[in-house]
């Protein structure tokens, strides 16, 4: 392979790396939460009044007993010195996507000038950041900075363990000093205790005398890309954007489906074992790993857990993967689209609901028909979805996501739910009034009297669906591989919450009325499916006969950009549903469209100024050096007689003229600035400057086909997809 100096030594380097061993696989015992503070620890190391109330609290919901946390601190503290760590941190999770923390030591100096270490109570239960240099949407300016942690002692702390140390990190909230919520987890934790209040009235109402608290739980599908470092630092786009902006697709991409579930790469596989290892010791569930679809794309699944948990345990997984990955002399993209033309990244967010007195609510059993509970849970996502989707839209988007929704990797804009024939065929007879039975499951042979008989589900999966029923749980398809599952789930619950409250006035209403339960559900469940049914499709999402039949004959919103999506989050129905199930107050939700706002805008307008530096100072002088070359070989061979002609010169000059008057006419669409509403903003940088730097690219990778492999400045897709 040829190439410029720098890509040939990126290849070099990559060649000539030594492989980082393999450690000895570890008992799984040996690892598991060994760095948590979890209930097991606790009760080792509290007084047992103290843990049975933290138990409490963790398990029922109780409210938290303060007087209890100079005690906790002190064994946090003793068991966290105990594990090598120097320094505390309240961890939270800003409006950024990522997870902030700052590092205060475990240290107290006295007035003899000796130090001991000291973590009292104050300190484990609140602290105080700044409240202004993080997203805010208003709700604090530059001068209005104080902001507060708070303890969530739902979500166990833990020691995040590097190379360079320990630190002992707690879980916390993030709120303002006026008391909103700047952060992902107070919605969560809101959302959660709405759905509980409004699942507990509907499972008291179906006859169920004793009810343990409802929680939501999450399991998220991970998947990610894996590129040489070496290849990154010679891409500014990578680097500062997370997906490239220009690069020719190479003659192999994923169309042989060979990579999918493949052999997975030696170097990978290390990788991959040491991730493993650092989450099994977080107590991070890791059950599954496998190539994906694009060649260089791979997936790492966790088992279920509560959402808070779940949510949380994200974005360690995600920080444990960018960390890792650098200790393997890769890059980790988070990004949902890094590569044009092959297959971008998703977060697959598994999403249920349960307790422990009845289990998974979302749980059709073996005779769907005859479950009351699964029939009216599940009736209520079906209203709740049909009722907020283009809300279920706003959450998941962003710049980076808009490129992959509606492509064939991902389900499109518009927001249907796919219940499967089986279950799909029980609503429908509850729509029309005659509930007569279930689908069965069946059997399959396969021929060979060697094989065993497959047990075949009573439904298909669907993977064009956005928001697909899967068994016992809905697969939220549409959430971006870079994003915190947090906004995802706060939807979900509200939604849910919402519905089952609704449908709770209707059971008790009509249950004092003197109807049976069972005549109630049904009546309920058959007004659902009156009203919201236009938002079951069980076909294929993909197809343009989908999208007319939805928003023409149905009357589902499709909203294809961010631009679009985003001021869902200022419609009076959405502001009214937040302020009644008491998730986000009327502030809270405008400052979060106010910040996402703005983080879309910026990402295009990074994404801008990178394509017009990276076309003027690479693309641009390489293709002036190789017209340069022609110009000069045309010249020679003309004298000896070898006249080739000048198409090629013709062509490559062509390009690079419309390369350079493309440049010019982003730079003015960069450029605009007047505009009356941040609405009139994002419109501008969906229409105008992300057209314009499409209109760029397509001349710079057209000179990516012409321009001499040694003049090429960028390493390529074929080097970056393909080189491991």
């Amino acid at each position: 392979m040829s190439g410029n100096m720098s890509r040939v030594q990126a290849i070099q380097l990559i060649a000539s790396r030594e492989p980082k061993p393999a450690k000895a696989p570890k008992k799984l015992e040996e690892m598991w939460a060994v760095n948590v503070f979890n209930l097991e620890k606790m009760q080792k190391s509290l007084p047992g009044n103290v843990f049975e109330s933290l138990k409490k609290t963790i398990q029922a919901g109780e409210p938290l007993d303060g007087s209890l946390a100079d005690v906790v601190a002190t064994a946090m503290k003793d068991w966290a010195i105990s594990k090598g760590a120097l320094y505390y941190s309240h961890v939270f999770y800003p409006l950024t996507n990522a997870t902030a923390e700052k590092h205060d030591g475990f240290v107290s100096v006295k007035s003899d000038g000796t130090a001991i270490t000291e973590f009292e109570g104050k300190l484990l239960v609140q602290g105080e950041p700044d409240g202004s240099s993080f997203p805010n949407g208003g709700i604090r300016s530059t001068f209005e900075a104080r902001g507060y942690t708070a303890w969530d002692v739902t979500s166990p702390a833990y020691i995040m363990e590097t190379d360079n140390g320990m630190t002992f990190c707690i879980p916390t909230v993030f709120v303002s000093w006026t008391g909103e919520a700047l952060d992902k987890k107070t919605p969560l934790l809101r959302s959660n205790a709405a759905m509980n209040k409004a699942a507990t009235r509907v499972l008291k109402a179906l006859g169920n005398a004793e009810v343990a608290p409802v929680n939501s739980s999450c399991g998220a599908e991970q998947e990610y890309f894996l590129v040489d470092i070496n290849f990154v630092n010679s891409r500014p786009d990578l680097m500062l954007s997370g997906r490239t902006l220009f690069g020719k697709p190479p003659a192999k991409g994923q169309q042989f489906d060979d990579h999918y579930f493949g052999a997975i790469p030696e170097r990978v596989q290390v990788f991959m074992q040491e991730v493993e290892e650092k989450l099994y010791r977080l107590g991070i569930p890791a059950k599954t790993r496998h190539n994906e679809v694009a060649p260089g794309q791979f997936e790492i699944a966790p088992i279920y857990e509560a959402a808070n948990v779940a949510a949380d345990h994200q974005q360690l997984l995600m920080t444990v993967l960018r960390n890792t990955a650098k200790k393997h002399g890769f890059v980790c993209l988070l990004h949902e689209k890094p590569f044009a033309g092959i297959n971008g990244s998703g977060k697959h967010v598994n999403w249920s609901v349960g307790n422990k007195t009845q289990g998974n609510l979302l749980d059709p059993g073996d005779d769907p028909h005859t479950n009351l509970q699964f029939l009216t849970f599940c009736g209520a996502v079906i209203r709740g979805i049909h009722q907020y989707g283009p809300l279920l839209r706003a959450v998941i988007a962003s710049a980076s996501n808009d490129h992959r929704l509606g492509a064939n990797e991902a389900p499109p804009a518009i927001i249907s739910i796919y219940l499967g024939s089986q279950i799909a065929d029980v609503f429908e007879q509850i729509k029309k009034g005659e509930l007569k039975g279930s689908q069965r499951k069946g059997t399959m042979n396969m021929g060979v009297g060697t094989l065993p008989l497959l047990l075949q589900d009573a439904g298909d999966r669907n993977r064009t669906s956005p928001f697909a029923f899967t068994g016992n749980r809905f697969e939220f398809r549409a959430v971006g591989s870079g994003q915190a599952v947090s906004g995802p789930l706060v939807a979900m619950n509200t939604i849910l919450a919402d519905s089952l409250t609704w449908m709770a006035d209707k059971l008790e209403a009509a249950i004092k009325g003197g109807a049976s339960i069972n005549d109630a559900v049904l009546a309920v469940l058959k007004e659902v499916m009156e009203n919201h049914s236009a938002v079951i499709f069980n076909g294929n999402g993909y197809s343009e006969e989908w999208h007319k039949m939805a928003v023409e004959q149905r009357g589902l919103a499709n909203l294809r950009t961010t631009a679009d999506a985003l001021p869902v989050l200022k419609d009076s129905k959405i502001e009214e549903l937040f302020s009644k199930m008491e998730v986000l107050s009327s502030a809270e939700l405008a400052s979060r469209f106010e910040t996402y706002a703005e983080q879309y805008i910026n990402s295009i307008d990074v994404e801008a100024k990178l394509v017009i530096n990276m076309a003027k100072t690479s693309i641009y002088p390489a293709a002036a050096h190789y017209l340069t070359d022609l110009a000069t070989t045309a010249a020679k061979m003309k004298e000896i007689g070898a006249d080739f002609g000048n198409s090629e010169i013709d062509k490559v000059a062509g390009l690079t003229k419309s390369l350079l008057a493309s440049v010019e006419a982003l730079s003015t669409a960069l450029h605009k600035h007047d505009f009356a509403t941040v609405e009139d903003h994002m419109q501008h940088a969906a229409k105008s400057i992300r057209p314009a730097m499409d209109e760029v690219r397509q001349y710079a990778d057209a000179l990516e086909a012409e321009v001499a492999d040694d003049l090429w400045p960028l390493p390529t897709y074929q080097e970056m997809l393909f080189i491991k």
